[in-house]
């Protein structure tokens, strides 16, 4: 029998609605590049949402919306500033520094930045001799399951005016966050409290597809052009407006996130009620759970998961994520191998 996997919310292909919409489509002819009627319908779904008239691009992937991003703002010499253990950081085979730009890294517990961590990389950072820090890069959801409130944001969108700094989310798993039991933002918040940020489809039932927000204008000049020279700009467009669009309608971006926190949840209740604590505290469909050692491998006999770091001798944590499509079957299954 195949093991379910735990590994990731991408393991799934997308959800019915899409790959339907997919198929009525799929012998229109359409305009190339983004600018067909179904981008556009896109656009304006996610903008009522949004509630304020931001500048919408889609592209295929988080790293490439990342790189695109970063690359577009930051003069040669200007950095980022990120967690040590965001995704820019860690797993995008260097790909904003191979554009010339150093990423600040800060240290963190539970992968959120704070904005006297921000103000320290500031004041280190003192004349033409260095790297100038002018982005800071946040992931809401982080990279270990924890949400930023709308609290903390506008704290650290406020520090950021107050410093000249560009404010940029990376949301592969915004829907996730929006939809955490310990998150009160919503897409007008962060319309109103981010330079930019993109919206995630991929981990989210799409097949593919991120679609970038611009709200500070004076960013998104000439953003096209570094979207085509990045490779970032899709003939066939409209694949992903085409997605986007079924994604916006009825809610349906919100339930599939609250689904996959849902099935979270109900792992990290069984998982606490059978004494096992965790390394961060669960929040979203990334949950951390420090097991036995032996557990673990009597769990990977049946499932796939990642080990994610050692603990002791005897424990380690393991990374459980769920998703959009997670049977409710399968978390029960795992809890009751636990």
């Amino acid at each position: 029998m195949k093991k379910y996997s735990f590994k990731n919310d991408y393991s799934e292909g997308a959800h019915p609605l899409i790959l339907q919409k997919l198929m009525e489509t799929n012998l229109e002819q359409a305009i190339g590049y983004g600018e067909d009627d179904y981008c556009k319908e896109a656009s304006a779904l996610i903008k009522k949402e949004l509630q304020k008239d931001s500048a919408i691009h889609f592209v295929s992937g988080g790293t490439q919306a990342n790189l695109i991003v970063i690359s577009s703002i930051l003069r040669p010499y200007e950095s980022v500033i990120a967690a040590e253990s965001g995704h820019i950081a860690v797993h995008e085979t260097g790909a904003i520094e191979a554009t010339g730009h150093k990423i600040n890294t800060i240290p963190t517990t539970n992968g959120k930045i704070t904005t006297a961590q921000i103000d320290t990389v500031l004041k280190t950072h003192t004349d033409e001799h260095m790297v100038k820090p002018k982005m800071v890069y946040i992931s809401n959801s982080t990279e270990v399951g924890s949400v930023y409130n709308k609290a903390e944001l506008t704290e650290i969108y406020t520090f950021c005016k107050a410093n000249n700094l560009i404010l940029f989310v990376d949301g592969a798993r915004l829907a996730s966050a929006l939809t955490s039991t310990k998150c009160d933002l919503t897409l007008a918040d962060l319309a109103n409290l981010t330079d930019v940020f993109y919206i995630g489809g991929t981990k989210n039932g799409a097949l593919l597809g991120e679609a970038i927000v611009i709200n500070n204008s004076t960013l998104d000049e000439n953003f096209r052009y570094n979207i085509k020279q990045k490779g970032g700009m899709l003939a066939k467009g409209r694949l992903i407006g085409i997605q986007f669009s079924e994604l916006f309608k009825n809610n349906l971006f919100f339930e599939l996130g609250k689904h996959a926190n849902t099935m979270a949840n109900k792992l990290a209740e069984e998982i606490s009620n059978k004494g096992y604590d965790f390394l961060t505290e669960p929040s979203s469909n990334q949950i951390f759970p420090i097991l036995p050692n032996y557990k673990i491998e009597e769990l990977q006999q049946d499932f796939e998961f990642y080990s994610w770091q050692k603990i002791d001798d005897n424990n380690s944590a393991v990374r459980l994520v769920t998703s959009w499509a997670t049977p409710e079957e399968k978390v029960l299954e795992f809890i009751n191998k636990i």
